[in-house]
């Protein structure tokens, strides 16, 4: 893949390994993967789904030694946190800063590898700061790393970045049913069932979960005692671009330098309409090509409409 270009005050971190997928990844299948209906989406729901995909069990993405270069990459970024509604620090642009997180981020390997647990084709998502998302953990011991939520994109895998064993607390956590469920639990004041609410239990670091994370309630628990926690969240599009996209810019806008995510998105949104129209072969026949033109054209007409109408937008959670 071509190397990523940084926008203007992205400076590269002073210490950043090389990946090498034959030193730095381990990958190991999951035991379980479940599906939106073992959520309790019914079928219109899963309908509008790209797969019925809802999340995996955890599984191994990186060696002893991935982990460690990733460890020492995220130390350095931890200097780039962020703050928003949601999460105290977090670091978004990292792969502008590092190659190391950018060429992992982008990993052919581990793209096929998520592909096979989702039942779709998937490529490294087409903005940039869905890539490589890092979560660290508050200043203040007893707040949540993240509230409630669900994502922004369709598919992503959240990976402990520390020895999740080392923390007391800090849980990465999912909802086992649907977010209308979860939405009517927070409306009324219910308690949140405990058999519903999943906790992995993460082995190490360079351990993760996949999940559909627009379909999938998910939390990062607060630490019970002082301790570094760091996560990376990784975010993917389905390759076959007829599937209808699924990007919140609006939520993004909330979050990133709007300057470079409204640029990224734009062309997020080229890309998109781009692989529709390469989706014509050159055996098709004519209204094959004006219907997929006419379909691009819609889809960055619509683009151009969500970067209009953000003004009035709020950022979305379910709160602790």
């Amino acid at each position: 893949m071509p190397e990523l270009i940084a926008p203007k005050g992205f400076q590269k971190i002073k210490d950043d390994p090389e990946f090498n997928p034959a030193k730095h990844l381990a990958l190991e299948a999951p035991e379980v993967v479940e599906s939106l209906a073992d959520f309790g989406y019914d079928a219109d729901q899963i309908a509008n789904c790209p797969s019925d995909f809802a999340a995996s069990s955890f599984f191994r993405i990186l060696s002893d030694e991935g982990a460690a270069c990733l460890l020492h990459v995220c130390r350095q970024l931890s200097e780039f946190t962020t703050s928003n509604q949601r999460i105290e620090r977090n670091t978004r642009g990292g792969v502008y800063r590092s190659s190391f997180l950018a060429d992992l981020c982008r990993s052919e390997d581990v793209r096929a590898f998520c592909s096979d647990i989702a039942g779709i084709e998937l490529l490294p998502h087409t903005i940039p700061h869905q890539l490589g998302h890092l979560n660290y953990n508050p200043h203040q011991v007893g707040k949540n790393v993240d509230k409630w939520h669900v994502d922004t994109l369709r598919y992503d895998y959240v990976m402990f970045v520390t020895d999740p064993k080392a923390l007391s607390g800090g849980e990465f956590q999912y909802f086992r049913g649907t977010k209308d469920e979860f939405k009517q639990l927070k409306e009324t004041s219910k308690p949140i069932p405990k058999e519903k609410i999943i906790s992995p239990d993460m082995p190490g670091p360079g351990y993760a979960i996949l999940q559909q994370g627009n379909m999938v309630v998910h939390q990062a628990k607060a630490l019970k005692e002082a301790g570094e926690r760091i996560t990376m969240v990784n975010g993917y599009v389905a390759n076959d671009a007829r599937i209808d996209d699924y990007c919140r810019f609006d939520q993004l806008w909330l979050v990133d330098p709007q300057d470079v995510i409204t640029s990224e998105y734009a062309h997020h949104a080229a890309a998109t309409a781009k692989r529709l129209i390469d989706h014509s072969g050159s055996d098709s026949d004519r209204y094959t090509h004006i219907k997929n033109l006419r379909e691009a054209a819609q889809r960055l007409q619509d683009a151009a409409s969500m970067i209009e109408s953000v003004d009035a937008v709020q950022l979305e959670h379910f709160g602790d």
